[in-house]
């Protein structure tokens, strides 16, 4: 994980990040999504936060765990469109440019410290690549999961391609051309999440969590993460999808879908 030098992370505290908040406390190293406008759309610059904070923590003896989270409604909405195509938001961010471009899975394949994904809100599209990708995920009872791409002319390429590793292949390509909505627990029986509790549960089966981490060898853990990540190791692969995923947003149905969506109503498919 080589996105920045190592006498930029040395200023680590010194940086202003815009999209994410961190918190580290006890060995623990917390990421919290903040963009509540844009329901936590992926924007370019987040990324490079990510890499930034994920880098740190990676490379800091004293971070045993690494806790992410979400404010608003909505835990991730996937991707920035608009930012994709060169639309971005201004920001205040003082992250700089990384050395090698950033794509969301690899950074997480790349970190070999357990993660944990506390998921309070719901989740669309290229959100999904944090549930893949996190070691353990707790997500509240009451949330709905979907995959609703192709009914906005699309498919879910990238998000196909992780949840590959937690969800059973027939039920996954399913899912992802049906689009239906599945509840928490239909979600913890496929994988998605690792386990479903009520709201006032949420910190008490995290805490628990954590510490049942900590009590265990960090060199072993180490290990057996970086010997993990060599062997879903899919950066080839990912970088497949995105073109793909590309390529079907250059499609006359892609942009009567998302039309249709913004207003409201039924695509019209052409035949």
């Amino acid at each position: 994980m080589n996105y920045y030098r190592e006498g930029q992370l040395e200023k680590f505290h010194n940086e202003k990040f815009f999209f994410i908040e961190i918190d580290e406390i006890n060995e623990v190293f917390e990421i919290t999504l903040n963009r509540t406008a844009k329901k936590n759309a992926i924007h370019p610059q987040m990324l490079n936060e990510l890499a930034f904070a994920l880098q740190y923590a990676q490379n800091n003896k004293r971070v045993r765990v690494l806790v992410l989270r979400a404010k608003g409604d909505v835990f991730c909405s996937g991707s920035d469109l608009s930012a994709m195509q060169g639309k971005a938001d201004q920001h205040e961010s003082s992250i700089g440019e990384p050395m090698k471009e950033v794509l969301l899975v690899n950074l997480w394949t790349g970190f070999s410290k357990p993660s944990l994904a506390i998921v309070e809100g719901n989740v669309f599209a290229g959100g999904y690549l944090f549930l893949a990708c996190c070691t353990h995920v707790i997500a509240e009872k009451s949330l709905k999961f979907s995959l609703p791409e192709t009914r906005r002319g699309i498919f879910p390429m990238q998000v196909m391609g992780v949840l590959m590793r937690v969800i059973a292949p027939r039920v996954l390509l399913d899912w992802c051309i049906r689009g239906y909505e599945i509840n928490a627990q239909k979600a913890e029986d496929w994988g998605l999440i690792s386990k479903a509790v009520d709201k006032n549960e949420i910190e008490t089966a995290a805490k628990e969590w954590i510490n049942q981490v900590r009590a265990n060898s960090p060199v072993a853990i180490s290990l057996g993460m970086e010997a993990y990540s060599n062997i879903v190791d899919d950066e080839k692969n990912q970088k497949y999808l995105k073109s793909m995923l590309d390529k079907v947003l250059r499609t006359k149905d892609a942009r009567e879908g998302l039309k249709a969506f913004k207003e409201k109503r039924s695509p019209k498919w052409e035949k």
